[in-house]
């Protein structure tokens, strides 16, 4: 039976990090697991505009979806997450977002001590290669390099002068401590190529003999022995296979997978448990709850302006031109991220801070898969910032195979509710603006039929979709319905840890994916500290 000081589930945002961070000394032997393929099987996922090729691949994405939703007329959502080394970060939007100062301090405020903002900027710090170099507030060596700028089109242009006209401040880097306004994203692409966390931080790592890294390797069950993690058993190539960690198991599975093979285990609510036969291990309530995601809304329009991407992709000799000066210059529409722009704004009377966040997309679809409309589009989503719905996941079979049970719970907050219509209206309001309706033709979605709050609400409703941002089903925390303790270590089980998007109380005020790589570069150093 092969044996490391530490096994790693997960290859994701949180995952590589840790992977990285804990063999680096060459102390330490770790052995990494991951259900799906190496990130050099697939060209697209190095291309920044790839991300719509991926969106419903099977060979690198989950494609789970949620149960019929009660607040969407029994819809179900679609939620990609990345079956691949790098994990999400392999397939999403390359948003380079911390959210706010205030999201951490909560953290801490909730007794999670050592979660504080000023306690996480040193690993933002750690992890970042930022633009102009090291600062306050940036780290300028980290591995994970971010840009800003690398694409720019003039309809985004035309967008933030939209923002600007209704009084919004033009913002330089969404990632201090929390402005409203309105300005370009920080992007993890640099050179014209996605920058995952394969990339980033497992290139470097597998080049090291104290590293093993196995793909195609879905975990069956973490194994548990006198109150103590000892291994895990995963399925490869329709072999078995059980390994033991003397040291520590890491679950980094994401919101998804970390807390469905905690319950695989026998490891969460005991009813839940008993009712697939499965023996518990250790009774924890929490795991699987607490379930919180954005929920965004888009709001799309045809416009006369033929610089949309919808053009790049569409026009021939536009695509052409794209293809090469990809080829030649890594420049370019192939270059694009979903959102090059945005904002982040205060639309609630209660709320002292931002509390909605925008996405401007130049480009406009029905449906990924169907490609971009034929004609000159581009959509603006919104979503609520910090949502007071809740949710959970849950198994649906003993068979770790099976896609596990999730209910989202969108919009059954009354706050989401009028949170949600006053982003689409607050979008509406820019497409009145000098700014943007001149270049626009026709509102597609939500439509010039809708005018009041119940219109509004019954778009957001139909066509309202994931923003992709689950987190907190294994909630740290120290009361009965946690999860984890503050240094990531599962309540009752020695020699366990969760370190994901799962363990945030509460969900960070914008894209998730800077935060989990905090997660990942603040639990290496947990994990390192415990093994001394």
């Amino acid at each position: 039976m092969d044996e490391f000081d530490f096994v790693v589930v997960g290859a994701g945002s949180s995952g590589a990090p840790i992977v990285d961070r804990l063999t680096a000394s060459g102390r330490h032997s770790v052995l990494l697991l991951e259900a799906g393929p190496d990130d050099n099987t697939n060209r697209w996922l190095s291309i920044p505009l790839g991300f719509a090729k991926t969106f419903l691949d099977p060979n690198v994405n989950w494609k789970f979806a949620t149960q019929p939703e009660a607040e969407l007329g029994g819809r179900r959502v679609y939620w990609p997450r990345g079956k691949v080394v790098g994990g999400s970060s392999a397939i999403n939007g390359m948003v380079y977002v911390r959210g706010l100062a205030s999201d951490y301090d909560r953290w801490r405020q909730m007794g999670n001590q050592g979660w504080s903002f000023d306690d996480c900027l040193p690993y933002f710090k750690r992890l970042e290669a930022y633009p102009g170099g090291a600062s306050d507030l940036h780290g300028g060596d980290g591995p994970v390099k971010i840009t800003q700028d690398e694409y720019r089109n003039e309809i985004g242009e035309t967008f933030l002068a939209a923002c600007a006209e209704v009084g919004l401040p033009s913002i330089a880097d969404f990632n201090g401590r929390g402005e409203e306004g309105s300005g370009l994203y920080h992007a993890t692409v640099s050179d014209g190529r996605r920058v995952s966390t394969g990339r980033a931080y497992l290139a470097p790592a597998r080049r090291r003999s104290n590293c093993r890294v196995v793909t195609g390797a879905l975990v069956e069950r973490i194994n548990v022995a006198d109150g103590r993690a000892t291994g895990v058993t995963y399925r490869k190539d329709g072999q078995t296979v059980t390994v033991q960690a003397r040291c520590e198991v890491v679950v980094s599975a994401g919101a998804v997978g970390s807390p469905q093979l905690l319950q695989l285990s026998g490891i969460g609510p005991a009813a839940l448990l008993g009712g697939f036969g499965i023996p518990v291990v250790r009774d924890l309530a929490g795991v699987g709850e607490n379930l919180q995601d954005h929920w965004g809304v888009r709001s799309t329009y045809r416009t006369w302006w033929r610089l949309t991407v919808n053009d790049d992709i569409n026009l021939y000799h536009r695509r052409l031109s794209a293809m090469v000066e990809y080829a030649l210059l890594r420049t370019g529409p192939l270059t694009a991220s979903p959102a090059f722009a945005g904002a982040f704004v205060r639309l609630m009377p209660q709320s002292d801070e931002p509390d909605t966040q925008l996405h401007f997309f130049p480009w406009s679809t029905d449906r990924i898969d169907r490609g971009p409309h034929k004609f000159s589009g581009f959509t603006i989503l919104t979503n609520q910032s910090r949502p007071e719905s809740r949710g959970h996941i849950r198994i649906s079979s003993p068979d770790p195979a099976a896609p596990p049970a999730i209910v989202a719970n969108y919009l059954s907050s009354d706050l989401d509710r009028q949170a949600t219509v006053a982003g689409v209206k607050f979008v509406r309001l820019l497409a009145r603006t000098t700014a943007l309706s001149r270049i626009l033709t026709e509102e597609l979605l939500p439509g010039v039929e809708a005018w009041s709050d119940e219109d509004f609400l019954d778009h957001a409703r139909k066509e309202g979709q994931s923003a992709y941002h689950p987190v907190g089903t294994c909630r740290m925390g120290s009361d009965a319905g946690a999860v984890v303790d503050a240094r990531l270590r599962v309540h009752g089980i020695a020699g366990l840890r969760v370190a994901d998007a799962s363990i945030m109380p509460i969900l960070v005020s914008g894209n998730t994916n800077a935060a989990c790589m905090m997660i990942g570069e603040k639990a290496a150093d947990l994990i390192l500290a415990d093994a001394r």
